[in-house]
């Protein structure tokens, strides 16, 4: 018996007792947590689909650790204008253990709190997926740190919201992209998103020699 299920932003498929590394959740280590957004459940043999989301299914797991990848380098240039811009990344992750998976019409175990947030922000990231295409989500997503202005904080702090494609930062307007930044507890606040749904939209149509124009004429990401 397997799973499809959507956890922080990612699609895993998952089975008992295996082990799995997400984006970090915000439930302390040994504590249990549930997901109820199971896209497809297969019991022996018998495939369910949702629509979006199989009604009364949920995997449980339990919070292992919480841990950092490797880092990541993120070097900027713009020719013939002397910038230059160099940042370490280190991506945050949780590895949880698959527990078990409750079919339709079992019962479910109660879930752990969720880490709260500004009422504001959680409102603007469900209208941003309410908007963004239904595309297949890629286990590891998009770098976001290709857009000019998005440095790594950024770029975590945008992914925990559940904006990690480029598509569905295109889909964001500059209003909604802000009240995230202002709502994350890192030193985020003073960026100017105003040029990154224009940005991210070229990286979603792979138009990378019209965004490294459009880059060419910004500063630090904003129009000049």
């Amino acid at each position: 018996m397997y799973a499809i299920v959507e956890i922080a932003g990612q699609q895993f498929k998952v089975s008992k007792d295996q082990k799995v590394y997400v984006h970090r959740l915000a439930s302390e280590e040994g504590t249990k947590v549930s997901f109820d957004k199971v896209l497809l459940l297969d019991e022996n043999g018998t495939v369910t689909l949702g629509a979006p989301a199989v009604e009364g299914a949920s995997v449980e797991a339990k919070v292992l650790q919480h841990l950092k990848g490797d880092k990541v380098i993120v070097f900027k240039k713009k020719r013939r204008k002397g910038y230059k811009k160099k940042n370490g990344h280190r991506q945050s992750f949780t590895q949880i253990l698959i527990e078990g998976i409750l079919a339709s019409g079992s019962t479910k175990k109660a879930a752990a709190p969720k880490k709260e947030a500004a009422p504001k922000a959680e409102k603007l990231v469900e209208t941003v997926e309410e908007k963004a295409p239904k595309a297949k989500t890629s286990k590891k997503g998009d770098d976001l740190a290709i857009v000019e202005g998005i440095g790594p904080k950024a770029a975590e702090a945008l992914v925990a919201a559940g904006i990690d494609t480029f598509a569905k930062l295109a889909a964001a307007s500059a209003e909604e992209v802000k009240a995230i930044l202002d709502a994350s507890t890192s030193k985020v606040q003073h960026l100017d998103p105003t040029t990154w749904a224009q940005q991210a939209q070229l990286a979603a149509d792979g138009k990378m020699d019209e965004l490294k124009k459009l880059q060419d004429e910004l500063n630090g990401g904003k129009a000049v």
